[in-house]
């Protein structure tokens, strides 16, 4: 993804703009040395804002009251730097090291701690370009990435072939989605909506920049039948909020490793639940985290199978898989039953991958 490819003055220039650091993963112990993991991303800057700022802020308190924990967090930083962008990254690992703890002392799964005693297997969707392999995988529903901006002269022409083979190969009654990887304009957004009406697109992902809050209404104004997804990319819950009530997309889309963890999103879904609004996680068939959330979360309608790996290789290779977790089966995953995420690492293997 190139964040400027808008700007002609910086095609060909992703690499540039790419985050130089890692995954983290933040581990969080009891005096009796019961511990939780969460993880998340960015590690070169929410490492120390963990270890220097948020673990002391959180060191002696109960983890039973995690809202209050969250908004201790999420106020302290946004009181002082700003809650969204990177200590939404760090808020994140910390609240579902908190949730995974509170599973494990519970000795239930986390989506028993979130109202769903015996959840149903989420059907899934396989997000990447090789739809065939994704068929022969088990999946019925697709979403392709569009890999080209407003600064391609036949980008719109590229994509309408793009959607069309799809479509072609999937068959008609199949689900396919495409993702615009926010880095359209406007007004290329709208003419993408436009181009692919003929195609029964299920929705149109992350139209453009994620904080045009103006151009989101008016991509909303101009493709009114259009079903629109978003949020990814939002931070903490107040985003997803304003959306609800503007009424810009039709499905939000938090990730829970980068959007503050469990808590916001749990508040994300009641209230889209409230107002009629879809919700699905991103990545949420990728990782132990979306996998529970996925499962329990009132509304939500996929979990997404983002598969970063070659054809033929196991989909534990795919992004941010969790060892542990169950993999998508005939296009649906069951998360794990173990307490907290069910993820299995200890902590020497914690600390050999983050030595």
């Amino acid at each position: 993804m190139n964040p400027l490819g808008t700007d002609s003055r910086y095609q060909g220039q992703a690499s540039r703009f790419r985050p130089p650091w890692g995954e983290v993963m933040c581990v969080v112990t009891t005096s009796s040395g019961t511990w939780g993991l969460g993880m998340s991303s960015l590690s070169g800057v929410t490492v120390p804002l963990i270890n220097d700022y948020l673990g002391p802020m959180l060191s002696g308190e109960s983890i039973q009251d995690r809202d209050r924990l969250w908004e201790i967090m999420t106020v302290a930083c946004g009181s002082h730097f700003g809650a969204s962008g990177l200590a939404s990254y760090a808020i994140s690992a910390v609240d579902l090291a908190l949730w995974d703890l509170a599973g494990k002392l519970a000795e239930k799964p986390v989506y028993e701690l979130l109202g769903a005693k015996d959840p149903e297997p989420v059907r899934c969707y396989a997000t990447g370009s090789d739809l065939e392999w994704f068929g022969e995988l088990g999946f019925e529903a697709f979403k392709l990435p569009c890999p080209w901006g407003p600064d391609t002269a036949t980008a719109i022409d590229q994509l309408v072939d793009l959607i069309g083979n799809g479509r072609e190969l999937v068959g008609s009654a199949a689900h396919l989605m495409l993702d615009c990887w926010a880095v359209q304009s406007v007004e290329h957004a709208i003419r993408i909506g436009e181009a692919v009406r003929a195609f029964n697109i299920e929705w149109i992902e992350d139209m453009i920049y994620p904080e045009n809050w103006d151009g989101y209404s008016e991509v909303r104004s101009a493709l009114p039948d259009h079903r629109l997804a978003a949020g990814e990319r939002w931070y903490t819950d107040i985003p997803f909020l304003r959306a609800i009530e503007d009424g810009w997309v039709d499905v939000l889309q938090p990730d829970p490793l980068w959007v503050g963890g469990v808590t916001p999103c749990r508040r994300i879904a009641d209230a889209a639940a409230t107002a009629g609004y879809g919700l699905a996680i991103h990545c949420g068939a990728n990782d132990s985290y979306g996998q529970h959330l996925s499962a329990a979360l009132a509304g939500n309608l996929w979990a997404e199978m983002y598969i970063g790996c070659v054809r033929d290789s196991s989909l534990m290779n795919s992004y941010r898989a969790t060892p542990g977790m169950n993999l998508p089966s005939n296009g649906f995953v069951q998360p794990s039953n173990a307490p907290g995420f069910g993820i299995e690492l200890s902590i020497s293997d914690i600390e050999k991958a983050t030595a």
